[in-house]
């Protein structure tokens, strides 16, 4: 039998030497922020090879989305017509090919897996000790956060490689990794690499790619927000004015939750204070795969006086993640049995876009707090978009992945708190009881339950 050269079939060009060494040398930590065309994935797909040779274990190629990753990556074709994961991993060195898990086993007992972001909360148990984050600044950053622990207790690798969008997660770790010594650092333009002739660009720039895309994608620039973005003006707006910052919880004022449950993804829950003109967002978390109880536990944990807890309309007829011993067939019902009941149901929305415009309208009242906060952030800036590959352009369908879930409860907000109804009553703060006289109004649409209270 013949000797398995890897990698196979493949050199690196001159601008990908310096990320070959760094990792064929033992490097732990890369961010690579290279411009379209630049040969992200091929690189760090035969680099990964190549360590699965060093030290047998499992590594993984994560991009945003696993159907993205199957189209991408698993099915894809490459320059030179060769199916990728064929020219990365001949056949001679397969023990095995699983085609429904994207996964391929190498005969050294190493294990290679092709997976999306949006569903790393299905990786639990695995072990990774090597992990490439493919078109990070479009992923979901709490996935690094899962991983993070994993790879510093066994001694793992990551790499991170991405074409800025905006100056969302993706520059917030860019600027981390230039200030330490343990990361690869790596920016390239295409005035460092020369692989795209400005007649290229040109003919992007004359099929209609506007010079704010030519800047991004070819020239790394971090300026603007992410091309599609929803909120991503508003959101630039609030770091302009010192908005998103260190706001933490006033303990004066009630607090109040708002929801998206998640069916077949992640529950988010975020938690709201009104404070004067200013809508202030102190905590936000989310998981997957739990029951109602883990989240009010969650909540519980916290030092909040809590007011109202706002609910999808359709949480008295979901459960969420069935469990033994459920306290009701419902989330309505499982949370009131947990001793919630300030309970309310935010109208449901004929149409999408009206809501989300009218989020938007909202968002010039709100304060964030950056630490409790940290996702919902990233969320907000990420949420976007679909893109119409047919007419070359983004059409009025946001895009469903990672952020989604924080921006549907940050709409159930827009939607439910607070003068959104046509009429509204008027509720008393807690605080104007002690004397202090303030008052907020209530949309009489909102539907509740039981009598209202500020804590449990």
């Amino acid at each position: 039998m013949s000797d398995i050269v890897i990698p196979n079939a493949w050199e690196p060009l001159e601008h990908q030497t310096s990320l070959w060494q760094y990792m064929s040398e033992g490097g732990l930590r890369a961010c690579v922020v290279w411009h379209r065309r630049a040969g992200k994935d091929s690189t760090v797909l035969n680099m990964t090879c190549d360590r699965m040779f060093d030290r047998i274990g499992t590594y993984w190629h994560m991009l945003p989305e696993k159907e993205q990753a199957r189209k991408a990556v698993w099915n894809g074709i490459d320059k030179q017509g060769r199916r990728i994961i064929d020219q990365v991993f001949p056949q001679a060195m397969r023990a095995k090919t699983i085609d429904d898990e994207m996964r391929i086993e190498a005969r050294n007992g190493s294990m290679w897996q092709v997976v999306g972001s949006d569903n790393y909360n299905s990786l639990i148990g695995a072990n990774p000790v090597g992990v490439v984050f493919s078109e990070y600044s479009v992923g979901n950053p709490a996935a690094w956060d899962f991983i993070r622990p994993i790879l510093a207790e066994n001694g793992g690798w990551a790499v991170f490689i991405y074409t800025p969008r905006g100056r969302n997660h993706g520059k917030k770790l860019y600027d981390m990794a230039l200030k330490n010594k343990d990361w690869f650092v790596e920016y390239l333009t295409v005035d460092d690499t020369l692989v795209i002739s400005p007649a290229v660009i040109q003919a992007e720039i004359d099929s209609g790619m506007d010079d704010d895309m030519v800047q991004q994608e070819f020239f790394c620039s971090w300026a603007g927000v992410q091309q599609g973005s929803i909120y991503g003006n508003a959101m630039s707006l609030m770091r302009t004015q010192g908005r998103i910052g260190k706001y933490p919880y006033d303990r004066r004022y009630p607090v109040q939750t708002f929801w998206d449950i998640g069916h077949r993804d992640a529950t988010s829950v975020v938690c709201h204070q009104q404070i004067g003109a200013f809508d202030r967002f102190i905590h936000a978390y989310e998981s997957g795969g739990q029951d109602v109880s883990h989240f009010v536990s969650h909540l519980k944990s916290l030092p909040y006086v809590y007011g109202a807890h706002y609910l999808p309309h359709d949480a008295k007829n979901v459960t969420l993640a069935a469990k033994s011993n459920q306290l009701g067939k419902n989330v309505w019902d499982q949370m009131y049995a947990l001793g919630m009941r300030d309970l309310k149901l935010v109208p449901r929305t004929r149409d999408q876009w009206v809501a989300i415009n009218a989020t938007r309208l909202r968002l010039d009242t709100v304060q964030i707090d950056e630490t409790g906060c940290e996702h919902m952030i990233e969320a907000m800036e990420s949420y976007h978009k679909k893109w119409d590959e047919v007419r070359r352009c983004y059409n009025n369908e946001p895009v469903h992945d990672w952020s989604s879930n924080y921006c549907d409860a940050v709409r159930g907000w827009a939607q439910g708190f607070s003068g959104q109804g046509i009429t509204s009553s008027s509720f008393t703060r807690p605080d104007a009881l002690r004397g202090g006289g303030n008052s907020f109004t209530m949309p009489a649409i909102v539907k509740s339950i039981g009598n209202r209270r500020t804590g449990y």
